[in-house]
């Protein structure tokens, strides 16, 4: 099994640790334009392997998609943050035109790959990869999903003063702080309705504080969050690495269901081999479905903002 990751820095060699650390794999390709970057890093974390127990070969390259050839998986993280005076547009412009190059690449290399998209704005950049891509939409994934999920998890637990262990939860909708749909109804610890045991004011408190979970961490950290990323990628990758058959809410070309077409957002799916093997349709309550129409909106918007 062999898994590229493009992107070297905090949340591609995150990725790429994580892989490693769980031993699935037998080879990790890391993918940078910095001269040197990809192979320090590769060099770095190989020098963990003996103390962290794993044997997955971790390379790294400068530019040269021949060595990712044959990869199974490819992970996308490259791409640039917004900067002062930059208007959404050209952001849009800049990481659409360097993920298309990348995943172009990717498939010249590697015409069975599975794509995993992290590169921001997720959804659209999903999109994208769709466009100009010919390959099957089942193997084509926006990784957002995952993480929000991961985060609401933490936000419930922290609110229920349990083990993370005993809670579950799914964030579907746009990988933004106005697109995600929390579902708090299906919340669940130990199977049991989050409910019984948290007032609705402090679960709606949840909701948000998980909404705006990317831009707290920002702000704290001063850069965006690299090791949730980095896991929710890892967890993906395993997924259909080892056909786990495991549901994770990811972002995926919807063709009719949730009432939606032609647009990739986050919703529940069946990971395993083939990608994305099955869309669950979960049943939403009207404003629930009121939340994820309002989503798919924000997601067009700046949809409509590529070239393609």
């Amino acid at each position: 099994m062999k898994v590229t990751v493009v992107g070297a820095g905090a949340v591609g060699a995150s990725c790429a640790e994580y892989i490693a650390i769980k031993d699935f794999a037998s080879e990790v390709v890391l993918v940078d334009i910095k001269e040197g970057y990809a192979e320090g890093k590769a060099m770095d974390l190989m020098q963990t392997a003996s103390l962290n127990g794993f044997d997955t070969k971790i390379t790294g390259t400068t530019g040269d998609y021949s060595k990712t050839a044959g990869s199974d998986i490819a992970v996308i993280t490259s791409g640039i943050p917004r900067k002062p005076g930059m208007t959404r547009e050209e952001l849009i412009g800049i990481n659409a035109g360097i993920v298309k190059t990348v995943a172009e690449n990717l498939v010249q290399h590697s015409p069975d790959v599975i794509l995993i998209v992290v590169s921001n704005p997720m959804d659209t950049m999903t999109y994208l990869a769709h466009k100009v891509l010919d390959l099957p939409k089942n193997k084509i994934i926006g990784m957002g999903g995952a993480l929000d999920s991961a985060r609401f998890k933490y936000r419930l637990a922290e609110a229920l003063e349990a083990p993370i262990s005993d809670v579950d939860g799914m964030v579907i909708g746009g990988h933004s702080d106005t697109g995600m749909v929390p579902l708090t109804r299906l919340a669940t610890r130990n199977s049991v309705n989050v409910s019984e045991f948290l007032s609705q004011e402090r679960i709606d408190q949840v909701a948000e504080e998980t909404k705006v979970g990317g831009a707290t961490l920002t702000k704290l950290l001063g850069t965006s969050a690299w090791y949730a990323p980095g896991a929710a990628v890892s967890g993906l990758v395993q997924a259909i690495a080892c056909d786990l058959k495991k549901v994770y809410p990811c972002s995926t070309l919807l063709s009719g269901e949730y009432g939606l077409d032609d647009i990739c957002i986050g919703v529940p799916v069946v990971l395993g081999k083939n990608g994305i093997e099955k869309i669950l349709e979960i049943e939403l309550t009207d404003a629930e479905k009121a939340k994820m129409q309002e989503s798919a909106a924000g997601v067009r918007k700046v949809n409509e903002l590529l070239d393609v």
